[in-house]
């Protein structure tokens, strides 16, 4: 188990690896992590379309990795990545050695440095897992997320539909 404390104000938020009993919240974090701001489709709905469920179908194998975070002993937040291949491309692909990161926050911890703690630790998983690059989808509008992903060295390597696909060399 992966253990990183970081004092956060007057609570401490721990991360860790994903463990079977958070998986309930782990899915609801990817059902976060997708982007849509008008007329969002119900969680099961929108998890099991064929464009996502690829993301989630058959967690666990190799290639997935995923932490979460707690604040006062509350799960918080998420950070995971997936290989994807060819015939499967996610909205971030850039290449089938190179994981798909996504990464959501509950909306009452957003703004707090949670989200970056949580990328910071990914990407040196990561690299512990012996990968040298991540990519990721991420809406332009979001800019608040742009801007964390460019400021962790992130860059834009193309587009895929209306989402900017930005790569990660570690």
């Amino acid at each position: 188990m992966k253990l990183v404390l970081d004092k956060r104000g007057d609570s401490m938020v721990i991360v860790r690896s994903l463990e079977q009993q958070d998986y309930d919240f782990f899915m609801h974090m990817h059902y976060e992590s997708i982007n849509i701001l008008e007329g969002k489709p119900p969680k099961h709905e929108l998890l099991n379309a064929p464009n996502i469920k690829k993301y989630n179908k058959g967690w666990g194998k190799s290639g997935d990795r995923a932490l979460v975070a707690l604040s006062d002993n509350k799960l918080v937040g998420a950070v995971w990545y997936r290989l994807l291949d060819e015939m499967d491309k996610g909205y971030g692909f850039v290449d089938s050695e190179t994981p798909e990161l996504g990464v959501a926050v509950l909306p009452d911890f957003r703004q707090q440095g949670i989200g970056a703690i949580l990328m910071k630790e990914i990407i040196q998983q990561a690299r512990y897992d012996g990968f040298s690059s991540l990519s990721l989808s991420v809406d332009p509008n979001n800019h608040l997320a742009v801007r964390l992903y460019e400021k962790l060295g992130f860059e834009v390597c193309g587009m895929s539909g209306t989402s900017l696909t930005m790569k990660l060399t570690i």
